[in-house]
């Protein structure tokens, strides 16, 4: 959970987690929609999926035990090489290299490492494994990423309390606050989708589990286009609406900002009785927070609510964008 996301957000998340999977046993026998659920809120949900594929594979590979070594541990679902490191060092005082963006900010700027990242990324981790002792591994792990946290901080790092204040070379040379220093992201893509905001007779409204691989994976949406670089025509997108239907556009748009990209989506109503087969399924509007939401379609539900979902202040029928 720490992965992306801060202590203090993390907190209420980790204890509500275990109180109702306490045991890796009980968290590989729970279904995947219900730990995405629990996950709502932290984002980046591919640790989920991971979490719970990592908890399946120690009760049915390893007897319900974490493996005690990095190349084990490298071999379960969504265990890379930091989080291998983290957990053999930190819970079994195994001698290994742990490296989060912490420990790439304290070492770039004690070795006065001038590569910008990503590039770095190995000269930071072979200058971090010559550091790591053989003894207390784990206590070294943490302490360089609280000191990484709270004295050599991004920005006004506190070198005065720095224990490596003289062995600085970026403080020496002046420049520790420009490192670690990162190569140029280019300008975030933009993309367009139409979301549809299916109403049956009784209120029910209609959603759909996307696919487990990719983005937001097995989580619960509103039915929509594709998410493309170029605008969609009516025409376009009603060729993917969950059914022939009096459609009618919502007033104003969703917007919401990915890692990668950011992404537009007018929401598009309409009343129906019935919708084609695997188009998804139907959810009493009051059940909507049992299903494991993403933010964009928590921001696209919310639009439809505001905006008329029932068609009342909904825009003039659809004309195409001809």
């Amino acid at each position: 959970m720490l992965q992306q996301t801060t202590v203090a957000t993390v907190g209420p998340y980790y204890e509500a987690f275990l109180a109702r999977w306490p045991t890796v046993e009980a968290l590989a026998a729970a279904g995947l929609d219900a730990v995405l659920h629990g996950w709502q809120g932290l984002g980046y949900y591919a640790r989920a999926r991971n979490l719970h594929r990592c908890a399946q594979a120690i009760v049915a590979l390893h007897g319900g035990r974490f493996p005690d070594d990095e190349a084990t541990l490298r071999t379960l679902p969504g265990v890379g090489r930091y989080t291998a490191a983290a957990i053999a060092a930190i819970a079994f005082d195994r001698a290994a290299t742990v490296v989060d963006g912490n420990v790439e900010r304290v070492i770039a700027r004690l070795r006065a490492v001038e590569t910008p990242l990503p590039a770095a990324k190995p000269i930071l981790h072979d200058l971090a494994a010559a550091l790591t002792p053989a003894a207390r591994p784990g206590d070294f792990a943490q302490a360089m990423m609280d000191l990484g946290a709270t004295v050599c901080t991004v920005r006004n790092p506190r070198c005065a309390l720095c224990p490596w204040h003289d062995a600085c070379r970026g403080r020496t040379a002046g420049i520790a606050e420009e490192l670690p220093r990162r190569t140029e992201k280019g300008e975030r893509p933009q993309r367009y989708g139409i979301a549809f905001w299916t109403i049956r007779a009784d209120g029910a409204v209609l959603l759909r589990r996307r696919p487990e691989s990719g983005l937001l994976g097995a989580m619960t949406e509103v039915p929509s286009t594709t998410w493309r670089e170029g605008r969609w025509t009516d025409a376009e997108a009603l060729r993917e609406a969950p059914c022939a239907a009096d459609w009618r556009p919502l007033k104003g748009v969703v917007r919401h900002v990915f890692t990668h990209f950011a992404l537009e989506l007018r929401v598009l109503v309409a009343n129906v009785r019935s919708v084609r087969r695997g188009a998804g399924f139907w959810c009493p509007i009051d059940r909507l927070g049992d299903h494991a939401l993403p933010t964009v379609m928590k921001k696209v539900i919310r639009h439809a609510l505001v905006e008329g979902a029932s068609g009342q202040r909904a825009a003039t029928p659809l004309l195409d964008d001809a």
